[in-house]
């Protein structure tokens, strides 16, 4: 009788521990999930905080702080500085707006920048990568009230957006006016199409010209710089993608760390939200970028 038992009793065992097993593995395949990326942005809120960074003469440049929701206002984030693109001619600062509120689910503070640009303020590329370069600073000098961890200060964005956040890390155009005893170094990249070559053969050269080397990332790789993830689609016709090899081969020489992703024919801005296209890459890349942050510390790895 008590032989009996005991084997009903593991029996049950056993199919209770292999139903726990479905359901942690469940999660696991879940976890990233387009739907899970969706919820986590429906339920984040949108509320943000904004902040005058930068003057010039009648202009106030701002940047919109974006929280994790049920804030306290006391717990200290890693942050993540977003520059929209546009090839520095014009853009919206609402461009990652849902990049940010997903990370805000994850424990990141999320920064969304606006920044000069041909169309409203007649400005150059070299305007474009001061005013990003301003932003980081001006995060990391206010970090205590931003209440954002100095040293986690990650940078990233599209296109000519992402060009600035990799030339705030390698290049050294800052406006003269400004204290460099802060760091406009962002601590890691995510780079969504970035256009980080403007040499003669690169993107953006006709309006650059000769003044290339200050702003151009390709051509100023050097030790110590930022670990970065790179997102491209293989048939961007900006961004070729041998230039990305490049640039991958360069950073890994230096010693740094450069994840390059691939999406099989996949055009110039194919990341982005579309009104009545699949938002199939929208979440892939944001898994990606969710995958990196979370390799660096930045925030939890998802249970396995």
């Amino acid at each position: 009788m008590c032989k009996r038992f005991l084997r009903i009793l593991s029996q049950k065992a056993v199919i209770l521990i292999c139903a726990m097993t479905i359901i942690c593995l469940s999660k696991i395949s879940n976890a990233q999930s387009p739907q899970q990326i969706q919820e986590r942005i429906d339920i984040s809120g949108d509320k943000f905080t904004e902040l005058v960074y930068k003057k010039i003469d009648t202009l106030n440049l701002k940047l919109r702080v974006y929280y994790p929701s049920g804030d306290d206002g006391r717990k200290i984030y890693p942050a993540i500085v977003l520059f929209f693109g546009g090839g520095w001619v014009n853009g919206s600062i609402t461009q990652f707006e849902q990049q940010a509120r997903y990370l805000n689910t994850r424990g990141m503070a999320a920064v969304l920048v606006d920044y000069r640009v041909t169309n409203r303020n007649k400005s150059t590329p070299f305007e474009s990568v001061k005013d990003a370069k301003t932003a980081i600073r001006y995060v990391r000098s206010n970090s205590s009230k931003l209440r954002i961890y100095p040293d986690k200060i990650a940078a990233g964005g599209g296109s000519a957006g992402a060009q600035m956040a990799a030339a705030a890390d390698l290049t050294a155009l800052d406006e003269a006016s400004e204290s460099l005893t802060v760091s406009s170094r962002p601590n890691a990249l995510v780079l969504f199409n970035p256009v980080f070559d403007n040499g003669p053969n690169g993107y953006g050269f006709e309006r650059i010209g000769e003044r290339y080397n200050e702003i151009s990332p390709l051509h100023n790789i050097r030790k110590g710089a930022a670990p970065t993830l790179v997102l491209l689609g293989t048939s961007d016709k900006l961004v070729p993608v041998a230039t990305a090899q490049l640039y991958q081969s360069k950073m890994q020489k230096a010693g740094s760390r450069c994840d390059l992703i691939l999406y099989q024919d996949q055009p110039h801005g194919f990341f982005n939200i579309r009104p009545k296209l699949d938002k199939k890459y929208f979440y892939e890349t944001l898994k990606e970028a969710d995958i990196f942050l979370a390799s660096l510390g930045y925030i939890k790895k998802f249970e396995k």
